[in-house]
């Protein structure tokens, strides 16, 4: 799956054989905000204006801008990893928190 990033926003895009056009659109939010264009480059600028128009609009009209992800993750895990995890983050000085952010950003990302 192809993506781009901007403003905080990512966006999967697609390519539409039968248009012959890639769309785009925004993930992790509720609202449908799309675009699309031809090129690279005018998919680019599509995406860009998309969302500045979907903050712009947010803004204009008193309803805040969904946010993709606010950096919160809840996990629930069996108590055996719990302890596994707390007890390695012990051993390195770190608190789980700090301990569990680095291995996830170690992790492949999409």
């Amino acid at each position: 799956m192809n993506m781009m990033k901007y403003k905080g926003y990512i966006a999967r895009i697609e390519f539409d054989e039968e248009d012959r056009i890639f769309v785009g659109r925004l993930a992790g939010i509720d609202d449908i905000v799309s675009f699309h264009g031809t090129t690279v480059d005018e998919l680019e600028k599509a995406f860009h204006k998309s969302v500045d128009h979907y903050i712009e609009v947010s803004e204009r009209t008193g309803r805040a801008a969904q946010k993709p992800y606010s950096g919160n993750l809840m996990l629930r895990i069996s108590p055996d990893i719990h302890a596994a995890v707390a007890t390695a983050s012990r051993l390195q000085g770190k608190s789980i928190n700090q301990w569990a952010a680095e291995v996830l950003d170690k992790a492949p990302h999409i």
